[in-house]
């Protein structure tokens, strides 16, 4: 996304003002001008916690993803929740072995030496498993709704599930591929020894930027935020309106308790996957809008924060496996078995209960 670059990586010299000089004549580049390069353009601490920071969040997220595909896969079954949950883990999975490394590497060497060619394919896979990842959450969330919301349209909710699953991946790549156009590589024209894969000078104005930078921050923020506040709140609201029904020759004591720890649970899960998502992603949001509206202001904040906005978004690849981890893929034999009735087999209320279990 052009916003990552001109305001998380400005030390790194995509927000460099190509036609501004220190001095009035062009640098070769050898080791005395290298030295004389700004701080921003040469490898300082700033570079060194961006290396250490997503060594560690790679790994985290490397161990968690994995575990949660492995444990997936020994099953001789899935249900479709473990299906979208192996996608997500999937999704992160491009975070974690191709855009975490891409910038360990970048931030190693400060400028672009890859070439052209692998600036523009950096570009796409820096933003496709953000976006798969962002789709999938949106799938998931669907797939709770119609669960609860739609019962009884079983082989239904089955076919928009994979329906879903499939425009995520198509709409992953369809949203990521605008990247491969607008980033290139650059060389600095007062620094020759500097080269960079950015966006610079590509936008026709100002407003064409930012409703490019805002096409992505809907897409991927407000979008999944908007879909996972609605469907869970709304799980959790026809939760509670069914546990209060007394008809006690529909709903048995047994159900109903059941029902009630089914509500404490998705209340749980909906405090805690829209809390995280807002926690990892709306301070880079909140940056980058303020980017938009003033940028001499916001530039004038400290790099190590504008850095670590981003880091915090890049840490729900690693918390995800462990949030759908715990509410998903949770050991069924911890519930008591019990004998299966009218009630529990073909009412909506108590089929609501186990496809959402």
């Amino acid at each position: 996304m052009r916003m990552i670059d001109n305001l998380i990586f400005n030390d790194m010299g995509n927000i460099m003002q190509l036609g501004e000089t220190e001095d009035e004549e062009s640098l070769k580049c050898n080791d005395t001008a290298h030295a004389e390069l700004p701080i921003e353009l040469r490898f300082n601490d700033g570079h060194l916690v961006t290396i250490i920071t997503y060594s560690i969040l790679m790994v985290i997220s490397a161990i968690g993803n994995i575990s949660v595909l492995t444990i997936i896969k020994k099953r001789k079954s899935k249900s479709r929740i473990q299906n979208l949950v192996m996608h997500l883990s999937i999704a992160d999975l491009f975070v974690t072995f191709l855009m975490m490394p891409f910038e360990i590497g970048w931030a190693s060497t400060v400028s672009w030496e890859a070439g052209d060619a692998m600036c523009r394919i950096m570009a796409f896979f820096r933003t496709f498993g953000l976006y798969l990842s962002s789709f999938v959450i949106v799938c998931i969330s669907i797939d709770r709704y119609y669960a609860v919301m739609r019962p009884l349209q079983i082989l239904d909710v089955h076919r928009k599930g994979k329906i879903l699953l499939m425009l995520a991946w198509i709409g992953s790549v369809l949203c990521s591929l605008p990247q491969m156009l607008v980033f290139h590589l650059e060389t600095h024209p007062n620094h020759t020894c500097y080269t960079q894969c950015i966006t610079f000078n590509i936008f026709p104005s100002y407003m064409h930027e930012v409703s490019y930078s805002l096409f992505g921050m809907v897409v991927m923020y407000w979008f999944p935020l908007i879909v996972i506040f609605y469907t869970y709140t709304s799980i959790f609201m026809e939760i509670c309106r069914r546990s209060k029904e007394r008809n006690e020759d529909r709903i048995r004591r047994s159900s109903s308790g059941f029902l009630s720890r089914a509500r404490v649970r998705t209340l749980k899960m909906t405090i805690t996957i829209i809390a995280v998502f807002l926690i990892c992603w709306s301070p880079y949001y909140v940056m980058s809008v303020w980017y938009w509206i003033d940028r001499p202001s916001a530039l004038e904040v400290d790099p190590r924060i504008q850095r670590a906005l981003f880091f915090f978004a890049c840490t729900n690849s690693s918390v995800n496996p462990i949030i759908y981890g715990i509410f998903n893929i949770r050991q069924r034999n911890k519930a008591p078995m019990r004998t299966a009735t009218i009630e529990t087999r073909v009412t909506p209320l108590s089929l609501s209960v186990k496809l959402l279990d």
